[in-house]
């Protein structure tokens, strides 16, 4: 049973089901009890709202590269050309492109499922694939801690025969949702409102951005001025027509006219709602749920030096949530080519500093250990020098 590729078996062959979200003027609309939607409505809003999708890609890139080291040094070189080279999906390579696919599926959908490749006949490690999560279900099974994987496709629930072969990570489970919760979960709604907002703004610009003009001509009370209006105001029409042509080329033609000719601009009385701050509200909304800082995102909004602070710690505190769902899938991918190669040494794995801000926060920290530690020294050789005297 292939479940990731795109080859069909003769029994049974898996089409890959779009969940699309009802679309209307943009907006998101997900019924309480419709969970099928919730994977197309997810990657529809991040297709949608661009500051969502932003905040995955800082996620994902500051979450950080890490380094895997066999504790056996001997498997040291070809153990790092596994992690290196190893073939992800069609169009990956390596450990680091495998994470940030599989870290990508989890924040979307609150789920990700992969899959090690093994070699037939050498049951060596050929590659690494990351599914669609979207078409995969977790529930309990008989044991309160057996728990069995189901594929959607063709609008059947199939059974996964072989759960043990998937890698498989939930976000934020619960005794209700054991599979997982995506951290979009409450944005489409608050996506809807900010959308409509976009799309008002769209249509107030065509009506009273893109400017037109009503040229009104009053004919005189003479009787020979009123004979003769209706060709004047074609005449005016044909001058103004030609001057507006000329402009768009560049040109610039002064209209003359002869008569009571009234020019106006259609709409210039108007003002467009300033949406400043309910856009300001949502987007405050949406960020506060990714836990991203607004100055990584370009938003520059007033905020001191010591709110910075906070905030880049309280997302430090998330990056290294996310790092430890990655790690046990890392160790397990590792694990199993260590045994392909004859070994059972397991493996450490080794997370970068997530900013340079970070280093500097340990190297102040530690020259201040080493000050005060230095302190209580030269004290303690001060009371024993005291106590001898």
């Amino acid at each position: 049973m292939r479940l990731f590729g795109r080859k069909e078996t003769e029994e049974k062959s898996y089409e890959r089901q779009c969940f699309s979200a009802e679309s209307g003027d943009g907006m998101f609309r997900l019924a309480a009890d419709d969970t099928a939607l919730e994977g197309g409505i997810y990657d529809s809003l991040r297709a949608t709202v661009p500051v969502i999708d932003a905040c995955f890609g800082k996620i994902i890139r500051l979450v950080g590269d890490f380094k895997v080291r066999p504790r056996d040094e001997r498997f040291s070189e070809e153990f790092d050309k596994f992690c290196d080279e190893v073939t992800v999906g069609v169009s990956g390579r390596s450990l680091n492109t495998f994470a940030d696919m599989y870290l990508d599926s989890l924040l979307t959908y609150g789920r990700a499922v992969g899959r090690i490749v093994a070699d037939k006949e050498t049951q060596t490690v050929r590659g690494l694939v990351v599914g669609d999560s979207s078409l995969f279900r977790v529930r309990q099974g008989r044991g309160e801690l057996d728990r069995e994987f189901f594929f959607y496709g063709n609008g059947r629930e199939i059974k996964i025969a072989e759960p043990d072969k998937l890698l498989y990570t939930a976000l934020n489970p619960s005794p209700k949702h054991p599979d997982g919760v995506s951290i979009l979960r409450g944005l489409p709604a608050m996506s809807q409102v900010l959308m409509r907002i976009y799309q008002c703004i769209g249509q107030n610009f065509d009506r009273v951005g893109n400017v037109r003009y009503a040229v009104t001509y009053k004919p005189s009370e003479d009787g020979t001025d009123k004979r003769f209006a209706r060709e004047r105001a074609q005449e005016i029409a044909s001058a103004w027509a030609d001057g507006m042509q000329s402009a768009r080329n560049g040109i610039v033609k002064d209209f003359i006219t002869v008569g009571d000719v009234d020019i106006k601009v259609i709409g210039a009385e108007n003002q467009l709602i300033d949406t400043e701050v309910p856009v300001r509200q949502i987007l405050e909304q949406l960020i506060a749920k990714l836990s991203v800082p607004p100055f990584l995102l370009g938003l520059n909004w007033s905020t001191t030096e010591r709110m910075s602070s906070q905030q880049a710690d309280i997302l430090t505190s998330e990056l290294e949530y996310y790092r430890r769902l990655l790690e046990p899938v890392i160790r397990d991918i590792c694990c199993v080519f260590l045994r392909s190669c004859g070994t059972e040494c397991g493996v450490d794995v080794e997370w970068g500093n997530i900013n340079l801000q970070d280093e500097e926060a340990l190297a102040r920290s530690r020259l201040y250990n080493a000050q005060a530690k230095k302190l209580e020294l030269e004290n303690e050789e001060k009371e024993k020098g005291r106590n001898t005297d």
